[in-house]
C-alpha cells in the first residue's frame, strides 16, 4: 500500500516556488507515495526550529489525523533538529526534499557506479542528522573527559565513525571506477572521435533522443538505453557510437537528468559522471518544450552544469516534444535553437545533420592518387570516409574524398597533383 503523504512548502524568496511544489508532487509520485493534501505557508524564510511557523504545527497535526497520513514531505532540505521538532509536534514521519530525491535515486540505480554514488550521498546526508538513542537520559553531569560520557553519546560516536569509514571505502571503490572511465575517455580523445553529450532536465527526452538516433544510425538494437515517462528513469551515463551515412562517426553520451534543488551531496557524488559533458565537443541541451516551466528547467540545468565545471562547451538547445504543441511546426532550426520531436524520423534526421555541421568543421575535400599496391588505403577510405568519386588511372586509383583533419595529414603524400 502506498504511503499517504502531505506536501508542505514555505515560499520564502523562491521565484519558482509554484513550480517547485508541482515538482515535489511529481517526485512524491515517482517514489510511489499517495499525495492526500498540500499545505503552503508564505514566510520570508523557513522557521529555524520547525521549518513552518509554530501556528502551522497544530494544523499539520490535525490534517494528518484527518487524512490518515503517514508522513509530511517538505519542499526543502531540513536540519536534523527541524526534522525532530516537526516529528515531535505532528507525530508524523518527516521526509525532506533531499531524502525524497535520494530515495528515488536509490531505487533507480542499477550499475555499481550509480549505486556507489547514491550510497555515498545518502551516508553524507545521514551523518549530520544522527542522534543518540536516549540522548536526554545520557547527559550525565559532573567531571569531564571521555570516561564521563553517557553510553548513548559513545554509541553515537561509534556509529558516526562506522559511517565515515564506509564513506571512505565506498569513495575508494568509486574512484577506481572513475579512473577506469577517465582512461577510456582519454583513449577516445586520442582516437579523435568527436563526443556529443545530451544534457537536460529529468524526463525531457534525452534517452528517447538517444534511442532514436541509435535506431536510425546503428544496427544494434541491444544498444537502446532505458526510457520511461518518469523522473530519473535512468542514472547511468550511456555512450553509443553514431555512424552517419557518409561514414562520419561520433560518440553520443546521455547523462543523468537534473531537477531543481538537486541535493548538494548528490551533485558532488555524480560529479564524475556529469564530467562526461565537460570534455564534449557539443552539448545538446534537451528541453521539454511542452512544459510551461521549461525556462526554469533550462536555468536549473545550466546552473548545475556550471557547478560541476561544464563551461565553454558549444550548446545546441533542442526543444523536444513539439508534437505536443498544436501550433508548432517542426523540425525547425534557428541559430542555436532546434525545435523537434524525438519520436519523429524527420526530426532525428535533421538533428543528425545539425550535429554533423557543428562538429565536423575541420573536414575537407581532397583528391588522392593511391598506387595500386596500396589497395588497403582505398578499402579504408570506402569504409571510414565519405568517398565522392573513384576513378582507375594507369598510375593508380584517383579518389575524391572528404577527410578528417587526422586523415588529411595521414594521406597528404597521396595528394593528386595536376600535371
Amino acid at each position: 500500500m502506498n504511503k499517504k503523504v502531505i506536501l508542505v512548502g514555505v515560499s520564502g524568496s523562491d521565484k519558482d516556488f509554484e513550480y517547485t511544489m508541482l515538482e515535489l508532487y511529481n517526485l512524491a509520485e515517482a517514489n510511489h507515495y499517495q499525495v492526500v493534501d498540500e499545505v503552503r505557508q508564505n514566510l520570508d524564510s523557513a522557521h529555524k526550529a520547525t521549518y513552518v511557523g509554530k501556528g502551522k504545527l497544530e494544523e499539520l497535526k490535525q490534517l494528518g489525523e484527518m487524512q490518515e497520513a503517514n508522513a509530511l514531505v517538505l519542499n526543502d532540505e531540513l536540519t536534523g533538529s527541524q526534522i525532530r521538532n516537526l516529528e515531535d509536534a505532528t507525530g508524523l514521519q518527516i521526509i525532506d526534499r533531499t531524502a525524497l530525491i535520494l530515495s528515488i535515486f536509490a531505487e533507480r540505480a542499477k550499475t555499481r557506479e550509480a549505486q556507489l554514488q547514491v550510497e555515498i550521498a545518502m551516508l553524507k546526508y545521514e551523518l549530520p542528522r544522527m542522534i543518540g538513542e536516549g540522548e536526554s537520559l545520557d547527559q550525565q553531569g559532573g567531571g569531564s573527559g571521555l570516561h564521563n560520557r553517557g553510553s548513548g553519546e559513545k554509541k553515537l560516536e561509534q556509529d558516526r565513525r562506522i559511517i565515515k569509514d564506509r564513506i571512505s571505502r565506498l569513495t575508494k571503490e568509486l574512484d577506481a571506477i572513475v579512473a577506469e572511465r577517465e582512461t577510456r575517455r582519454r583513449k577516445r580523445k586520442k582516437n579523435e572521435i568527436p563526443v556529443v553529450s545530451l544534457v537536460g532536465y529529468t524526463n525531457a527526452g534525452k534517452s528517447t533522443t538517444m534511442n532514436g538516433l541509435v535506431a536510425r544510425f546503428s544496427n544494434s538494437e541491444h544498444k537502446q538505453v532505458f526510457e520511461e515517462d518518469m523522473l530519473f528513469a535512468t542514472l547511468e551515463t550511456s555512450v553509443r557510437e553514431i555512424v552517419l551515412p557518409d561514414h562520419k562517426r561520433f560518440l553520443l553520451t546521455d547523462t543523468v537528468g537534473f531537477v531543481s534543488k538537486l541535493p548538494t551531496h548528490l551533485v558532488k557524488a555524480f560529479r564524475s559522471t556529469l564530467e562526461e559533458a565537460r570534455d564534449a565537443d557539443l552539448l545538446i541541451h534537451v528541453v521539454d518544450y511542452s512544459d510551461p516551466n521549461y525556462q526554469a528547467m533550462i536555468e536549473t540545468t545550466e546552473r548545475t552544469l556550471k557547478e560541476v565545471g561544464v563551461e565553454g562547451v558549444p550548446v545546441l538547445f533542442a526543444y523536444n516534444k513539439a508534437d505536443k504543441i498544436a501550433e508548432e511546426n517542426y523540425p525547425v532550426l534557428a541559430g542555436d535553437t532546434f525545435i523537434y520531436s524525438a519520436r519523429d524520423e524527420a526530426s532525428l534526421a535533421e538533428l543528425a545533420e545539425t550535429v554533423k555541421r557543428r562538429i565536423f568543421t575541420g573536414y575537407k575535400k581532397m583528391t588522392l592518387l593511391i598506387p595500386f599496391d596500396e589497395g588497403q588505403i582505398v578499402a579504408y577510405l570506402n569504409d571510414e570516409a565519405n568517398v565522392l568519386s573513384e576513378e582507375y588511372l594507369n598510375e593508380g586509383t584517383k579518389v575524391e574524398v572528404e577527410l578528417s583533419p587526422v586523415d588529411q595529414e595521414r594521406f597528404k603524400k597521396f595528394k593528386w597533383k595536376v600535371s
